[in-house]
């Protein structure tokens, strides 16, 4: 069994608790969630669903390439949504950085808050090529 990896990176937004923002073992890489955070700020970022699911993807992707993966390289993500009213609005933006042949599985759940008030916050499973 290879030992566990903390991934980090300052293109992503800093835990705001006692998490890594990923951890590498056994060639699979877990993110922790991430939300709509700017990594510079760290602020949240944008009015509304859309504009919030673009900077948690531009987070994700931060901390897959700090891993060594690309968005091809997730199997699965899940989506929290703190208003399930969103779920198109953040098909759309989600589908720019994971549509194609074979997107990962996913699951999509509706939370009643999340960190920060946020309003959208995705994890993920990745596979190291």
């Amino acid at each position: 069994m290879s030992p566990r990896e903390s991934i980090a990176t300052d293109d992503a937004p800093g835990a705001i608790g006692p998490y890594s923002q990923a951890i590498a073992v056994d060639g699979w890489v877990y993110t922790s969630g991430q939300i709509a955070l700017d990594p510079r700020t760290g602020e949240l970022v944008g009015d509304d669903a859309p504009a919030q699911t673009r900077q948690v993807l531009s987070n994700l992707v931060a901390v897959l390439a700090a891993a060594g993966c690309t968005p091809a390289d997730v199997v699965r993500t899940t989506v929290f949504l703190a208003d399930m009213g969103d779920f198109a609005a953040v098909n759309e933006v989600y589908a720019t950085v994971f549509g194609g042949d074979a997107p990962p599985a996913r699951a999509c759940v509706a939370v009643k808050t999340l960190p920060r008030g946020g309003l959208v916050e995705i994890d993920a499973v990745a596979r190291r090529g």
